[in-house]
C-alpha cells in the first residue's frame, strides 16, 4: 500500500485497474463511441482490452517491452494501446505522417520488435531499413481484401488482436511510476527525442490537472492519439469514468452535428480549429447544442469570440508532451494572450540563461517541477544528454519564451527552440531539412517559419541548388535573415496549387 497522499490509487491512474474499476462500477455504462457508429460500454470495453492483451501475449510481448501503434484514431489504435498497457507493456504510437528517415530513425530509437500498422502506412515500411522489427500486425479495412505484407518481417493479420480466450486479470503488476508510453517530440535543435511518460505523468497532465472535468461529461477527441492532445483526454475519460468519442480528425462543417448526434459536453479547440469554427456563416440554433467547455490554446481574441458566440464555458492551458498542464487559466479568463496561473502542485519560474529568476514583464525561459513524484517525464529514451540537459539544476527547461505579470499571469512570447508550430504540431526544422536535402538537386536547405493566415507558423523551406545559403562565420546558416526575407515572389505553395499530402487521405 502507498501511503504517500500525493500517489492516486492505481484504480485512478493505472489504466487496466480503471478499466476493471468501471466494468465492476457501470459495465452497462457507455465508455467509447467511434466515428465508425463502433460503441463499448465498460464491461466490453475491458474484455476487448483483455483480448488484445492475450493477443500480445501470445506473440511473446512481456512487461516492459516497447510495441509500436502506425495508426489514425479508431477501433484498432485504442484496443492497441489498452492491451498493451492491461500486460504492462509500453505503448509507443508513431505520428501517420512520417516516412523516410525521420521513420526509420524513430523506429530504430523505439527498440521496439513489433508495430501494428494500418495498411494505409505499411508500404511506407518497405521504403526503410525495418532490420530493428520482428513482426507487424496490419489493421485497417484493406486487411478483408488483400494481404498485406513488408518484406523481412512476419506479417499478422488484424484478426489476431481477437482472440477466442482472454486474460481474467492482469498478469503483471502494474505501477503509477512505470512507463505507460513513449511519444516522440516534433525534433527542434536535432533529431525527435522519445519522451518517457509514466502512468502518473499522464494521470497528472488530465484528470489530476482539470477538476472542470467529471464522470458526467462526454468528450470529443478528434486529436490523434500519436498526441498528448489525443491522449490525455481519453485518460480523462478513463479516470473519471465518463466517456469519450473517438473522431479520425477535426471537421469544420461537420463539427457541430458530430457534437449534437453524440451529445459531446467538453472538447479541446487547439490552434486552427478556433478561427475555422469562428468562420462558419450563422446558423439557427449556434447555442442550441450539447457542448459546454472547451479547453481553448491559444486564448486569444478569437478564442474569446468563439466562446462568447457559442456559449462555452473555457479555460485555457500550457502544455506539452515532457510537463503535466502546469498553466491553468481561470474559466473565461479576461487576460488575452494568458496560458493561465500555476496550478497547484506545481512550481513555475521565468528565468534566464543562468537559471536565475527574472522580473515581472522580462522574458526568460519557462522552467518547471511538481511536488508530485513522477508527475512529468521521466527523461527521453536513450538520450542522457538531453535528459541532463533538460533537467539541469533540478527544474525541467521547457525551451520556451514566457513573461509573467504581478497578478500571476503566464504569457507565451516565443520559442526558444529553433521548431515550428504549424496547426497545433511542432515540427522540427532539423527533420524537415534532411529530408529535403536528401534529394540530389539540393546542394543546401533551410526551413523556417512564416507568418499563416490562420494564426501560428507556416512551413517555408529556402532551397539553394547551388549557391550558399547566409552563414555565420561558424559556418551556421542564419534562418533569421531567411525569416525576414519572409515569403518572396519565387515561392511556391504547394496547398495552393492544390497538392494534399498521404495523411489528408488516412484521416490523421
Amino acid at each position: 500500500m502507498i501511503f504517500d497522499p500525493r500517489i492516486p490509487a492505481h484504480d485512478e491512474c493505472v489504466l487496466g485497474s480503471q478499466l476493471e474499476r468501471w466494468a465492476t462500477a457501470q459495465p452497462d455504462a457507455l465508455a467509447v463511441r467511434f466515428h465508425d457508429g463502433e460503441s463499448w460500454t465498460w464491461a466490453e470495453a475491458l474484455r476487448n482490452t483483455q483480448r488484445a492483451a492475450k493477443a500480445f501475449q501470445d506473440l511473446g510481448v512481456k512487461k516492459g517491452d516497447h510495441v509500436l501503434s502506425w495508426q489514425p484514431n479508431g477501433r484498432d489504435a485504442l484496443v492497441t494501446w489498452f492491451g498493451l498497457n492491461y500486460l504492462g507493456a509500453v505503448y509507443v504510437p508513431l505520428n501517420t505522417a512520417y516516412k523516410g528517415g525521420v521513420l526509420e530513425h524513430l523506429v530504430r530509437l523505439s527498440d521496439a520488435s513489433l508495430i501494428v500498422c494500418h495498411a494505409d502506412l505499411a508500404p511506407r515500411l518497405s521504403d526503410i531499413d525495418t532490420a530493428a522489427l520482428s513482426d507487424i500486425i496490419v489493421t485497417g479495412v484493406a486487411t478483408k481484401a488483400a494481404a498485406v505484407s513488408v518484406e523481412g518481417l512476419t506479417h499478422h493479420a488484424a484478426e489476431v488482436l481477437e482472440p477466442a480466450s482472454w486474460l481474467d486479470e492482469m498478469p503483471n503488476r502494474v505501477e503509477p511510476w512505470d512507463t505507460q508510453y513513449i511519444i516522440f517530440t516534433s525534433g527542434t535543435t536535432g533529431p525527435s527525442k522519445a519522451v518517457l511518460s509514466s502512468y502518473l505523468q499522464g494521470y497528472s497532465m488530465g484528470p489530476g490537472a482539470f477538476d472542470q472535468f467529471d464522470g458526467t461529461d462526454r468528450i470529443l477527441v478528434n486529436l490523434p492519439l500519436f498526441h498528448v492532445g489525443g491522449t490525455i483526454f481519453v485518460i480523462v475519460t478513463l479516470a473519471n469514468g465518463g466517456s469519450c468519442y473517438v473522431d479520425t480528425h477535426f471537421r469544420t462543417d461537420d463539427f457541430w452535428s458530430t457534437v449534437n448526434d453524440n451529445e459531446i459536453t467538453m472538447t479541446c479547440l487547439l490552434a486552427a480549429m478556433i478561427p475555422f469554427l469562428l468562420n462558419l456563416p450563422p446558423f439557427d440554433g449556434e447555442r442550441d447544442h450539447s457542448l459546454r467547455k472547451a479547453v481553448c490554446v491559444p486564448w486569444n481574441a478569437e478564442a474569446v469570440a468563439v466562446s462568447d458566440r457559442y456559449g462555452l464555458e473555457s479555460w485555457t492551458t500550457f502544455n506539452m508532451t515532457e510537463v503535466s498542464s502546469p498553466l491553468i487559466s481561470d474559466l473565461n479568463p479576461n487576460a488575452p494572450g494568458t496560458c493561465g496561473r500555476v496550478r497547484p502542485g506545481i512550481e513555475a519560474r521565468v528565468v534566464d540563461d543562468n537559471d536565475c529568476e527574472v522580473a515581472p514583464g522580462e522574458v526568460g525561459e519557462l522552467i518547471l517541477r511538481s511536488d508530485r513524484p513522477w508527475a512529468m517525464n521521466h527523461g527521453y529514451y536513450k538520450n542522457p544528454e538531453a535528459t541532463a540537459a533538460a533537467w539541469r539544476n533540478g527544474w525541467f527547461h521547457t525551451g520556451d519564451g514566457f513573461r509573467y505579470d504581478e497578478e500571476g499571469y503566464f504569457y507565451f512570447v516565443d520559442r526558444i527552440k529553433d521548431a515550428i508550430r504549424r496547426r497545433g504540431e511542432n515540427i522540427s526544422s532539423f527533420e524537415v531539412e534532411n529530408e529535403v536535402a536528401a534529394h540530389p538537386g539540393v546542394a543546401e536547405v533551410a526551413a523556417i517559419a512564416v507568418p499563416s493566415e490562420l494564426g501560428e507558423d507556416e512551413v517555408m523551406v529556402v532551397i539553394a541548388p547551388v549557391e550558399e545559403l547566409p552563414k555565420t562565420p561558424t559556418q551556421k546558416i542564419q534562418k533569421h535573415l531567411l525569416k525576414s526575407d519572409g515569403i518572396t515572389p519565387d515561392t511556391w505553395d504547394r496547398e495552393a496549387a492544390g497538392i494534399k499530402v498521404t495523411r489528408d487521405k488516412i484521416g490523421s
